[in-house]
């Protein structure tokens, strides 16, 4: 039978790597295009918008200079990163330890199971007020709101790892006469490793967005804290210019981590 190439628009059908990225590339140049087609013009009378809603590419780009000088924009970067490097590194040193025991040992499931749906499914804002109120309004509230927030999905995503692991491989290191600590340690976790990666790489976005939030209490450097002000001074160039940072930044961190799962799970290139 012969087999016929895949079309472009083919059902549940991934385009080829080169096609994806630059179908990708082509969406952006076309939302940039739009952009600029809608902000060009000397005046805000000959835009499409205004300036004070929308400033054009142009205008948002020659901001860079008076954020980056006259107001640090990168001391907010590097305070950003701490807060979240920290607090997610503290969710991690807890969740996952605390995961795979829990799917090793499912009666630690059950007990756990309530407190990480509660944390799951608390509206991330209603943590800022209770971190607050434990942690006062320094740098500590900032790093432990991150792990508050984040902690039950951590643990969560851990448990999910190792449940999902066929039952075959634990039966067949029993017949070989491999102790329970044998067990999870050379199997549970050496088979469950590669997608809790995966999961802590896709919840390190979601712990960036968290800080924002964390940044608009006491704090005097942080993207968050850029937002915030600039928001309050009618800054909207360096509004546009400060989340083209971060959207930067994630996606720069996002592929570091994936450069570093090709390199740690070669075997599993499925991750991707």
């Amino acid at each position: 039978m012969v087999k016929h190439k895949p079309r472009l628009f083919e059902l549940r059908i991934a385009p080829p790597p080169l096609t994806a990225r630059l179908l990708g590339v082509g969406t952006v140049a076309f939302l940039v295009f739009l952009w600029w087609l809608a902000t060009r013009g000397a005046t805000a009378e000959a835009r499409w918008v205004s300036p004070v809603v929308l400033p054009s590419p142009g205008e948002v780009l020659g901001s860079i200079g008076v954020l980056w000088t006259e107001r640090a924009l990168a001391a907010s970067i590097a305070a950003t990163l701490r807060r979240v490097l920290i607090g997610f590194g503290l969710a991690i040193l807890v969740g996952v330890p605390l995961g795979i025991a829990a799917g090793a040992w499912r009666v630690l499931d059950a007990a756990a199971a309530p407190i990480a749906l509660f944390g799951r499914n608390v509206p991330v804002a209603a943590l800022i007020p209770l971190t607050v109120l434990w942690f006062g309004i320094e740098e500590t509230q900032k790093v432990m709101f991150i792990f508050v927030a984040c902690v039950p999905f951590v643990f969560s995503d851990a448990v999910r790892a190792v449940t999902s692991l066929p039952e075959r491989y634990v039966e067949t290191a029993q017949t070989l006469g491999a102790t329970p600590l044998q067990i999870v340690w050379k199997v549970l976790v050496a088979l469950s490793l590669p997608d809790i990666y995966r999961s802590l790489r896709s919840l390190f976005g979601m712990a960036f967005g968290y800080i924002m939030l964390a940044e608009l209490i006491n704090a005097e450097h942080g993207l968050g804290y850029l937002l915030s002000t600039s928001q309050r001074r009618g800054l909207s160039e360096h509004i546009i210019l400060i989340l083209l940072v971060i959207a930067g930044l994630a996606f720069l961190i996002d592929r570091f981590l994936l450069w570093l799962q090709r390199g740690l799970f070669p075997y599993r290139q499925d991750l991707e």
